[in-house]
């Protein structure tokens, strides 16, 4: 990928060339195949570039258009070229080189601030029109692109990554306090409601599915893209929904693997991946090209402790997806020595804001790092296939079933499920009426499941209203929907860009750290707008969870895998495990947290208390879902973060 920046005077004063180069000697730290500049008047432009695909080789970017007098700077890549070049009468002579930075630039010329609307793939991207004196620029319907911004009194700064912007003099780093309020009261992973605003006062972001327009001293942003479930698409038979699933999918995989590097996918023992992995490969030997393939499995000296039903190595089944799809080089990663405490700093210099995910920390950057080594120029992914293409929770359907009174399909469903599952017909019968009558866990409340306490001050929270905040969103504490079934969930999953802005934001600054693309073909508009369209019914089928990515994937992966109901992989298992030899070093760090008055104005002191407590007992390597260690890991990475405001 690419990092693009730039600075506007406002009021028309020449540009201090300078704050230019500042601004681009900030981004020296990450790879680049160069580093190009343009700038007139009032307005500079700079993009710090990653070749990555075979037109992007040699691409001038920025780029100015004489003729039209409009410049772009991009971080694109742009995945639905062929229907661009119908809609833009593009010449077939110009097709096989024209860049995607250009195809922006024509689609800005033919509908304005509407072309965003017409672009799939993974862009941000800003474009100077000198005859109308404005700034227009724009982030995925996902935000798999970064795209930070600041506008003072008579200046608008913005770039890929917010350090940059920080060398500027007229921006002061200050701690944005409504950030931090949302990103501690939220127990789950997400950072927060406001996908404009991040932890630094005075840097915006321009959230998913937006565009921004700086004119006449005013900035604004607009959303260009909404992701709803339309009509739902009624075919004749099973066989014809696969079908057109697989057309659908193949073009999505397809169209990523346009790189003029190696082509690499994430793989782990499940469906998702497996699936991306299947499609790419079966592609890729078309042009005798091997997929290269990269998996976390735990350390040597790991034990598994998972129940029969989990599977902390997932190597068998990961191996079994390798010799049955064929044509992949596979790499098995146990990145031996790494941990998650290790790796604080590094993710907070990478990402510039807290995290929550480090039991997986540790790996997720391992796999960028194994991936640069192989020249991997794109990196497949099925991260968002849960909500995709493996749609499909078998009892949350069934639950649908009862509550419509079709209980004779019920009946035959739950029969088939029993059968692939194992189990009592009426334990399953229990679950289900719970999930379609949430009144019964009001009058007969089952044992609350151990949470992770939330990070913030209760006095922070009233200060900063964070909770009417999220109650405005429709959101709890965890970030997740307040008395909504998982159908309405899934729906508002999409509606609300900031469920997808983390990920954006992880996959876009690993990827410029080590100069390849992740991208992911279970998150393509394509495939999200035809997953959403389709019938329940497709999903769960015969006493089948996923019914339809089951069916779509035979003779792509192997029955091992894509058969499997009855066990799944669990993904770092082993955190406390990798953790041993650090911990008296993280139990020293933690301690200092309860003496910090800083931290305690943020912290909810009564719960770090508890949580301590806790910590003076020798580790359990078995407690990795411990919600004590969990609140103490959490709260260390925001202690570590929050110095660097010092």
């Amino acid at each position: 990928m690419s990092a693009i920046a730039g600075i506007y005077h406002l009021n028309g004063e020449p540009i201090n060339i300078q704050h230019g180069r500042d601004l681009m000697k900030a981004l020296q730290k990450y790879p680049a195949d160069a580093v190009q500049t343009w700038h007139l008047d009032s307005i500079f432009l700079g993009c710090h570039a990653q070749w990555i695909t075979p037109e992007s080789v040699g691409e001038q970017l920025p780029f100015y258009d004489y003729e039209r007098q409009c410049a772009i700077t991009a971080d694109a890549i742009i995945d639905n070229r062929k229907d661009l070049f119908e809609r833009l009468q593009i010449e077939s002579s110009l097709q096989k080189h024209i860049t995607d930075s250009e195809l922006i630039l024509r689609a800005y010329y033919k509908w304005n601030e509407e072309a965003p609307k017409f672009l799939v793939g993974d862009f941000a991207f800003m474009i100077w029109d000198q005859k109308q004196q404005r700034l227009f620029g724009a982030r995925d319907f996902s935000g798999s692109r970064t795209l930070y911004y600041q506008k003072s009194h008579d200046k608008f700064a913005f770039c890929t990554i917010i350090e940059p912007l920080m060398t500027l003099p007229f921006i002061e780093k200050k701690l944005n306090e409504q950030w931090l309020a949302e990103y501690l009261a939220i127990t789950g992973p997400g950072d927060g409601v406001d996908s404009s605003i991040t932890p630094y006062l005075h840097i915006g972001q321009v959230p998913p599915s937006h565009s921004i327009l700086v004119e006449k001293n005013k900035v604004t942003l607009n959303r260009h893209s909404y992701v709803t479930k339309g009509k739902t698409l009624k075919l004749k038979s099973n066989e014809e929904y696969v079908e057109a699933f697989q057309h659908v999918f193949q073009e999505a995989v397809t169209t990523r693997l346009r790189t003029h590097k190696e082509v690499g996918s994430q793989l782990s023992g499940g469906l998702d991946s497996g699936a991306v992995v299947g499609f790419a490969a079966k592609e890729l030997q078309k042009e005798n090209k091997r997929l290269h393939t990269f998996s976390y499995i735990p350390p040597g000296d790991f034990k598994d402790f998972t129940p029969n039903y989990l599977m902390a190595n997932e190597s068998p089944h990961i191996k079994s997806t390798v010799d049955y799809v064929g044509g992949i080089t596979d790499h098995y990663c146990d990145f031996k020595g790494k941990d998650p405490y290790s790796e604080i700093d590094p993710f907070l210099d990478i990402l510039e804001k807290p995290y929550k995910f480090f039991p997986n920390s540790f790996w997720l950057k391992g796999m960028f790092e194994k991936a640069q080594e192989a020249n991997v120029g794109v990196l497949l992914n099925g991260d968002r296939g849960n909500f995709t293409v493996s749609w499909g929770p078998a009892l949350d359907y069934y639950s649908v079933l009862l509550k419509r009174f079709k209980w004779i399909k019920l009946h035959q469903e739950l029969l088939a499920f029993r059968n692939n599952m194992g189990g009592s017909r009426l334990r399953y019968l229990k679950i289900i009426s719970r999930k379609g009558f949430p009144l019964i866990d009001r009058l007969f409340p089952g044992d609350p499941p151990d949470e992770v306490p939330a990070l913030i001050n209760p006095i922070f929270a009233k200060k900063t209203g964070v909770y009417s905040t999220f109650e405005k969103y429709g959101i709890d504490h965890t970030g997740w929907y307040a008395k909504a079934d998982i159908f309405t969930e899934r729906k508002k999953y999409f509606e609300d860009v900031f469920q997808l802005n983390g990920s954006g934001i992880l996959a876009s600054k690993l990827s410029l750290q080590y100069a390849l693309w992740k991208r992911d073909p279970t998150n393509d508009l394509r495939i999200v707008k035809f997953c959403l369209a389709l019938p329940e019914s497709q999903y769960v089928q015969h006493g089948v969870d996923r019914s339809l990515i089951r069916r779509a994937t035979k003779n792509y992966l192997p029955d091992q895998v894509r058969l499997n109901q009855r066990i799944r992989g669990v993904q770092g298992a082993d955190w406390v495990h990798r953790m041993i030899p650090h911990w008296d070093a993280f139990r020293e760090e933690v301690q200092q947290l309860r003496t910090d008055q800083r931290i305690l104005e943020y912290i909810d002191g009564q719960a770090l208390q508890g949580a301590l407590t806790k910590l003076e007992q020798q580790p359990v390597v078995e407690d990795y879902t411990n919600p004590d260690y969990t609140f103490l890991m959490q709260a260390l990475i925001v202690y570590r973060f929050l110095k660097r405001f010092d």
